[in-house]
C-alpha cells in the first residue's frame, strides 16, 4: 500500500475506483464473485424440486468482518489453536504440555 501511494496521485487513485464503480470489482474479490455466480449456477442446477434457489452472495465467503465483533479472549483463541493442532495430528511441544 506505501509504494501504491507514493507512486499514485489522488486523481489516479479516484479514477481507479470510478472504474471499479463502473466495471465491478477487481481483483480477488472478482475472483470470489465469478465463483459464487458458478458455484449457484451448479448449485442450483441440481436442487430438487420447490427448493429455494440459492443467489451467488450465498457462496461468497466472508474474510474480514472489519473489527465488527469483540476480540476474542486469549484462552478462547488458544483453546481454538490446540483444538485444530489435534484434529490435524499435530504435537504439543511446549513445556509442561501432554
Amino acid at each position: 500500500m506505501p509504494e501504491l501511494l507514493a507512486r499514485c496521485t489522488s486523481a489516479q487513485l479516484t479514477e481507479w475506483m470510478a472504474y471499479e464503480q463502473v466495471t465491478g470489482p477487481l481483483g480477488p474479490e472478482r475472483q470470489d464473485l465469478l465463483f459464487g455466480i458458478l458455484t449457484a449456477t451448479v448449485s442450483n442446477g441440481s436442487r430438487g424440486k420447490g427448493q429455494r434457489a440459492k443467489e451467488p452472495k450465498d457462496f461468497i465467503p466472508k474474510w474480514d468482518q472489519g473489527g465488527k465483533r469483540e476480540p476474542a479472549d486469549w484462552r478462547q483463541m488458544l483453546a481454538t489453536v490446540q483444538s485444530m493442532n489435534r484434529r490435524l495430528g499435530g504435537a504439543d511441544r511446549r513445556e509442561g504440555s501432554r
